[in-house]
């Protein structure tokens, strides 16, 4: 099992390269352009040389700040990148302006036109009137195309 372990790092490493060299944006890729390094890292992967050669000189590194590495939800340094919504002053300012209508919202769905279940109530006895003529000018058609004696024998039955 031991006798494998040295592969399995090897592949390991290939792989990172690779999907690390895949996921680098354009800008970020020093000194060849992104595909010549794709291409050393896949063909050179096997001895470890394509690899190294990008994690050492592939790939534009930003230096550690003082308080560690700069991640998305590290407060400290000047990178502009992604920050929470509790912290964004714009998205705060955002719903300062929603105010009372977010508050509307929390309580449950909100009329806003006073209006709207007398439209609705018409709007469902307009439905129910033009259902109710197209069924009566289906039952015209079905007795227009019946023989005289057929029209009646099966609702006699039930």
């Amino acid at each position: 099992m031991l006798r494998y372990l040295p592969f399995l790092l090897v592949l390991a490493l290939w792989i990172y390269a690779f999907i690390d060299c895949l996921n680098t944006p354009e800008e970020e890729v020093k000194h060849l352009p992104k595909v010549v390094w794709v291409i050393i890292v896949l063909l050179f992967g096997e001895v470890l040389i394509g690899p190294v050669a990008w994690l050492v000189a592939g790939k534009a590194r930003r230096p550690a700040g003082a308080g560690g590495a700069h991640t998305p939800w590290n407060r400290g340094g000047s990178r502009g990148g992604w920050v929470a919504p509790d912290d964004n002053p714009d998205f705060l300012h955002g719903l300062k302006k929603e105010g009372p209508a977010r508050a509307a919202d929390e309580d449950g769905p909100a009329d806003p036109d006073p209006a709207a279940p007398d439209k609705d109530a018409a709007l469902l006895k307009d439905w129910e009137a033009d259902l109710r003529r197209r069924e009566e000018e289906l039952k015209r058609r079905e007795s227009a195309d019946r023989p005289e004696g057929e029209g009646r024998r099966s609702e006699d039955e039930s």
